[in-house]
């Protein structure tokens, strides 16, 4: 994301909310912030498409609020190609690019 000029403080605090409210979701397996200047990377995973639809409705409202003052850059989207399937309409507005995970594996 790219944070408005002269708006990281503010764009920190939604920050923390954020981190508050995603902390009690039980299939998040990682979320954090990650700062260059103005320049904001959010890494987060989650156990399926059901626990990132699940996260979107949970922090929808300061979503909305934090994205008055930055703008998504690039939204990367990966995982098996069934659980892609889930997300591609609930996620069709966020312009997400898709990467269809075909080797790896989770412990």
């Amino acid at each position: 994301m790219k944070v408005h000029d002269g708006q990281l403080d503010a764009f920190k605090g939604y920050c923390e909310k954020l981190l508050k409210l995603t902390s009690n979701e039980p299939d998040c397996l990682f979320y954090g912030f990650s700062f260059d200047g103005n320049l904001v990377h959010c890494r987060e995973g989650y156990k399926d498409a059901d626990g990132l639809l699940a996260h979107i409705d949970n922090v929808g409202t300061v979503l909305e609020e934090a994205l008055k003052i930055a703008e998504i850059t690039r939204l990367e989207v990966h995982g098996p190609e069934a659980e892609l399937a889930k997300l591609r309409e609930p996620l069709s507005a966020f312009n997400p690019q898709y990467f269809v995970l075909e080797y790896g594996f989770r412990r």
